[in-house]
């Protein structure tokens, strides 16, 4: 039910990694923001007051456990997070954030030298109906996700929530009236946007950053852009 949907590439993906011409459709602005390489977590805020903890695939510690999965270090890095979030209300809220450094992915490097953690907020999703939900199998509820039926919180709402929380939001680097289309014109942008990494959280870290996360204003449409995708497609074409 709160599993973070998958997030296509800009540009196609087709054989052995290479990009393909065809690109997600924007309409309107664009919203850029830096993508963090980290691991996706969640903080499910239950209308009762209580809160779940999970990665992106599992749930992980629910508020007053003893004992909680350790696993990627997503409690013991967001527990204290979670306990000095305001109460929910009437709806389930779900927090999405990526944990980042330590030794959370292989790119833990590029965020710092001296395995600092740090979090950064990315998307809120608001379930109004949990009963309803609730009598769905597991497959009616992944379907349900996998096409759009989660309500996501608008660059106002998001930005507004982050202060709410007390949480800060992935790095907004502009807001552009269209994208490039080609994929030689978006290696570009990629790279005049983010030379490094804005989310360092020390002096020794390596400095590279995955890439951009591009969205319209009401998150009708949202892609990401990777350094990678387009470095491997150069390497092979």
């Amino acid at each position: 039910m709160t599993k973070y949907p998958s997030i296509s590439t800009y540009h196609a993906l087709g054989d052995k990694g290479k990009l393909l011409d065809e690109c997600v459709k924007f309409e309107g602005e664009v919203i850029l923001t830096e993508k963090v390489d980290g691991t996706n977590s969640r903080i499910i805020m239950l209308p009762d007051g209580n809160y779940v903890l999970g990665s992106r695939e599992e749930l992980l510690f629910a508020k007053g456990d003893l004992i909680g999965n350790p696993a990627l270090g997503i409690v013991e890095a967001l527990k204290g997070v979670a306990d000095l979030l305001p109460h929910s209300g009437q709806n389930m809220i779900v927090a999405y954030l990526e944990l980042y450094g330590g030794k959370v992915t292989a790119a833990s490097k590029q965020y710092t030298g001296q395995k600092s953690i740090g979090w950064r907020l990315f998307d809120v999703s608001v379930f109004t109906d949990i009963s309803m939900l609730f009598t769905k199998s597991v497959q009616e509820l992944a379907a349900w996700r996998d096409n759009g039926g989660q309500t996501f919180l608008n660059e106002d709402q998001l930005k507004k929530a982050s202060i709410d929380y007390g949480l800060e939001l992935t790095p907004r680097l502009a807001t552009v009236e269209a994208l490039p289309t080609t994929i030689e014109a978006t290696y570009e942008l990629l790279k005049e946007m983010l030379p490094k990494t804005k989310v360092a959280l020390d002096e020794s870290a390596g400095g590279r950053s995955e890439g951009i996360v591009a969205r319209t204003f009401s998150r009708s449409a949202i892609a990401k852009i990777r350094f990678e995708d387009y470095e491997r497609h150069n390497k092979r074409r």
